[in-house]
């Protein structure tokens, strides 16, 4: 099949096929005598994967090790699984960092709240968001 129904079955654009073949992710195709790249079925299961492998969290570069792990190796399952243990392990630290952003944006609303905004200074911008008074040291 042409690029274009390959990429058009797949539902992604002709750019997006050609940046996944330069990528690693997407072998490059057979071409026909007149230069078109003609896919197989097997170039849409691949497609397939790299889409379901990117919703998934892995990266291109991930999943370029995961071709390359299937292609030289057999099986890659124990390696999405460790690649999916370290998304899982990133995925809370990024939870835990938003959930304190989160606790404090609601705590400096409540401070918008109890603060008159006529008692700003000249000296902050804005007294809702409190400064600290020394740089620190190797900053």
């Amino acid at each position: 099949m042409r690029i274009g129904e390959l990429a058009a079955r797949a539902g992604v654009s002709v750019k997006a096929l050609r940046f996944y073949e330069s990528a690693g992710v997407l072998p490059e195709p057979a071409r026909r005598p007149s230069g078109y790249r003609d896919y197989d079925e097997q170039a849409l299961a691949r497609l397939r994967f790299v889409k379901a492998a990117q919703a998934a969290g892995l990266t291109l570069a991930e999943i370029r090790q995961v071709v390359t792990v299937r292609e030289n190796s057999g099986p890659p399952c124990r390696h999405v699984a460790d690649l999916l243990d370290a998304h899982a392990a990133d995925l809370d630290r990024r939870i835990a960092e938003l959930t304190a952003l989160r606790a404090e944006v609601r705590r400096l609303r409540q401070r918008a709240d109890r603060l008159d905004p006529a008692a700003c200074d000249d000296a902050v911008v804005c007294h809702v968001i409190p400064t600290q008074t020394a740089i620190p040291t190797g900053a």
